[in-house]
């Protein structure tokens, strides 16, 4: 039996309570995705509300001159975070000294100069360095590159300390567990997060700007110093700050190879700390009002890590913008 045709009114009642399904599945699907995104906000804030109102006694009593004082006395009840803010921010600079001129090569040799059949394993490689936990950074960095940079240090700390300008970085004795020994190992951590944002941004750069460089007769090296390594400077300055982000919270490798000192020393060859690795160290153990200052190291380190992740992300987001305007035009 063949149902009637429906007549215009019964059409135009099915397409209002469609449109009103549809309607009504788009606002539940907006809000509840805003409510996961507002979620994530909601975290942040809570955790940063939660380490000042658990750093608030150090806060109220030691003021801005935590920042700046030198000394930790937990029998005196005195703590300073300067020589651990030092530590952190002197580490994680080396690091990003040594990985990001070795982190770009490598991104620009992936993404521009390596056959086909090369590409995919070595960026396998690369990314699983980024999968490999921290504690086994930590213990390999005991093992090996500490037994390791020993002979260098020790010619280091009897030729290097009398030269001129950097001569200070490398007086006292050869202790291994140093400041070195924890920059090299941030170093070879951040690496694999340098190159391989620093490959997709330069990877995202317009064809029409390669194939511009090379109707002018501009070489390989050329196009690259150029017009490509010029459009993907926001995302490859993003991709910097993503490792050192990622440097400064490094807790267990650094831990196990910087020295655990509690002196600020222009020396590399100087035991350090960092204020991860001084609240890894200590919390477990911490009573009186030796928590709230661990706290207030925790709230200073916070606020570091949310400052530079936001210019990163910032970074990133700038150079999409010029990527989508570029491929427009």
């Amino acid at each position: 039996m063949v149902s009637p045709a429906p007549n215009s009114e019964n059409r135009s009642l099915f397409k209002r309570t469609k449109l009103f399904d549809a309607r009504t599945t788009d606002a539940i699907f907006y809000w509840t995705t805003l409510g996961f995104a507002g979620l994530i906000l909601v975290l942040v804030a809570w955790l940063g509300f939660q380490l000042y109102s658990s750093a608030a006694p150090s806060i109220a009593k030691f003021g801005p001159k935590f920042l700046t004082s030198s000394k930790w006395d937990p029998v005196e009840e005195i703590y300073g975070a300067w020589p651990y803010i030092y530590g952190t921010l002197v580490s994680s600079f080396l690091a990003l000294l040594l990985a990001v001129p070795i982190g770009l090569g490598t991104a620009i040799y992936l993404a521009e100069l390596a056959p086909k059949w090369m590409r995919t394993p070595l960026s396998f490689l690369v990314e699983l360095l980024a999968a490999v936990p921290s504690v086994v950074y930590g213990l390999w960095g005991r093992l090996v590159l500490i037994p390791a940079i020993l002979p260098l240090q020790g010619w280091l700390s009897e030729h290097a300390y009398k030269w001129p300008i950097v001569g200070p970085l490398f007086d006292g004795a050869p202790m291994g567990f140093s400041m070195m020994a924890g920059g090299l190992i941030l170093a070879i951590m951040i690496l694999p997060f340098i190159t391989a944002v620093s490959r997709e941004v330069i990877k995202a750069v317009p064809p029409m700007q390669r194939e511009a460089a090379f109707g002018l007769g501009s070489t390989h090296w050329e196009a690259i110093r150029g017009p490509i390594l010029r459009a993907a400077r926001s995302g490859i300055i993003g991709a910097i700050i993503l490792g050192l982000a990622r440097a400064l919270g490094e807790t267990m490798a650094i831990t196990m190879v910087i020295g655990n000192g509690n002196e600020a020393s222009a020396s590399l060859l100087a035991p350090a700390n960092t204020l991860s690795s001084k609240l890894a160290l200590e919390f477990a153990e911490a009573s009186g009002d030796q928590l709230p200052a661990l706290m207030y190291l925790a709230l200073v380190l916070f606020g570091i890590t949310i400052v530079v992740n936001g210019f990163a992300r910032l970074m990133i987001w700038n150079m999409a913008r010029q990527v989508k305007g570029s491929t427009r035009g």
